[in-house]
C-alpha cells in the first residue's frame, strides 16, 4: 500500500473500491490516504477472492470501521454489489461515483498532493477523461468526456459539457471483443449496406452481416457509447491493425499506438452541439484509405486530441486535467500537455516501493484513489 497525509476536515473513515477491470482500492483514515496496488481483472475469481481478502484483511488489521464505501456507479460491477454488501455489513453509507469523474478526480487529488496546492473558490477548470467505457449518468456508455469544473463555497461541482459523438455498441460488450461490431455501426451513418459489406467480409460472412446489419437497423441489444477507446478500436480494424477478436487487454488501441508515425495535417476536427463529430473522421479514413496506413493512425488519435481540447472554452489562465486510459496514449496526452493539460505524474506505481506515495495510475488501477477525493472534494449538494 502506498500512503499519503493530507489536510482535510473529513473525520470519518472512507472506504473505496475502485471499478472492475483493475482491481483497486484505498482507505481514507485520519488524515491519511492509503492506496493498493492493482489486482487485475475483477472479473477473474481469482483475483476478485484476492482482492476481496485483502480489503478486509486491511481493515481488520488497523481497526477501521468505514463510514463511507464508495463505488462505480456501475450497477453490475462486481465492487459495486460488493460495496452494497459491505454497506448493509457495516451499517454504513453506500456512494457511487461515475467512472470518468472518478478519472478527473483522480488528477485532482494527485495533483493536489505533490504541489500541496489548495481549491480556491469561485474558480472555473476542466477536465477531459478518455477511456474505454464506463456506465454515464444518462445511462448511456460513456468514454470520451468533457467536464466543468466549477468550485463554490460548498465544494467542486464536475458538470458534462462535452463528448465524443455517440456510436453504436451493436450486441453491447460483444463489440468490445469484435471491433468490426463498433465499425459496422460507424460506416452505416454515411455508407450503404452493400459498402459497408465490402469492408467487413473478411470478418463475416454474408448471413452473419445479415443478420448484424438487422440487429442495428432494429436497435436490438444495442448501447450508445461515446467511448474513445471503442472508437480507435475500430480505427485499429479498419486499418489492418488488429483482427476482430482481442487476444489482450486493450490489443486495437496498443497496435494502433505503436503503428503510428507522423499525422496528416489536413483534417481538423469538426464539432456539433458539443460532440465532436466521429463520422467525419471516418469519412476522412475511407477516403484516403490509399495512404500511408501509419500516418492516418496518427492522424485519427491527434483528430479526437485536438477535438476534445477544442471543445473546452477559450481557457485563459484556467487549468484542465487530463485522466483516463487514454491519457497514456503518446499522440493524445503529448497534444494536450503541450495544451496545458495537467495528468498524474507516473503512470503507473512503483511497485518496489512501500509505504510510500509514487503516483497514482492514470487509468481504471487510480480509480479508488479519485473516488476518495471526490467525496472529500466534491459539492454534496449536487
Amino acid at each position: 500500500m502506498s500512503t499519503i497525509s493530507i489536510s482535510t476536515k473529513e473525520k470519518n473513515s472512507i472506504l473505496s473500491l475502485g471499478a472492475e477491470s483493475e482491481g483497486n482500492f484505498s482507505v481514507y483514515n485520519n488524515g491519511n490516504i492509503y492506496f493498493s496496488e492493482s489486482f487485475g481483472d475483477l472479473l477473474d475469481e481469482n483475483n476478485f477472492k484476492k482482492f476481496q481478502k485483502v480489503v478486509l484483511g486491511f481493515l481488520t488489521k488497523n481497526d477501521i470501521k468505514p463510514k463511507f464505501i464508495i463505488t462505480d456507479l456501475h450497477p453490475l460491477y462486481k465492487t459495486t454489489i460488493w460495496g452494497e454488501k459491505l454497506a448493509q455489513k457495516f451499517k454504513t453509507k453506500h456512494i457511487t461515483v461515475q467512472h470518468h469523474m472518478a478519472h478527473i478526480f483522480s488528477a485532482i487529488g494527485e495533483n493536489m498532493t505533490y504541489n500541496k496546492s489548495q481549491l480556491t473558490t469561485n474558480k472555473l477548470f476542466y477536465g477531459v477523461s478518455l477511456d474505454g467505457t464506463g456506465y454515464g449518468l444518462d445511462g448511456k456508455i460513456w468514454g470520451g468526456e468533457v467536464f466543468n469544473l466549477h468550485i463554490t463555497r460548498y465544494g467542486l461541482r464536475a458538470t458534462r459539457i462535452g463528448h465524443l459523438e455517440n456510436q453504436t455498441m451493436l450486441g453491447g460488450d460483444l463489440a468490445v471483443k469484435e471491433p468490426a461490431r463498433m465499425l459496422l455501426g460507424i460506416l452505416n451513418k454515411f455508407m450503404t449496406k452493400d459498402a459497408i459489406y465490402a469492408r467487413l467480409k473478411k470478418f463475416y460472412t454474408r448471413n452473419q452481416f445479415e443478420l448484424l446489419y438487422n440487429q442495428l437497423k432494429q436497435n436490438f441489444n444495442c448501447q450508445e457509447t461515446s467511448s474513445t477507446g471503442r472508437v480507435l478500436d475500430a480505427v485499429s480494424l479498419l486499418l489492418g491493425f488488429c483482427k476482430n477478436e482481442r487476444k489482450y487487454k486493450h490489443e486495437p488501441i496498443i497496435l494502433l499506438e505503436k503503428k503510428s508515425t507522423k499525422p496528416y495535417l489536413n483534417i481538423q476536427p469538426k464539432i456539433k452541439k458539443q460532440e465532436l463529430l466521429i463520422t467525419t473522421l471516418f469519412e476522412y479514413l475511407i477516403k484516403n484509405l490509399n495512404k500511408d496506413k501509419k500516418r492516418l493512425a496518427a492522424t485519427a488519435q491527434l483528430y479526437i486530441a485536438k477535438g476534445v481540447y477544442k471543445m473546452l472554452p477559450k481557457l485563459g489562465n484556467d487549468k484542465f486535467y487530463l485522466a483516463g486510459g487514454l491519457a497514456n496514449n503518446k499522440i493524445i496526452s503529448k497534444y494536450l500537455i503541450s495544451k496545458g493539460a495537467i495528468v498524474n505524474q507516473k503512470i503507473y506505481p512503483d511497485n518496489l516501493s512501500r509505504n510510500k506515495f509514487i503516483g497514482v495510475p492514470r487509468g481504471d488501477a487510480g480509480i479508488s484513489f479519485g473516488q476518495i477525493f471526490y467525496h472529500l472534494l466534491a459539492d454534496p449538494r449536487h
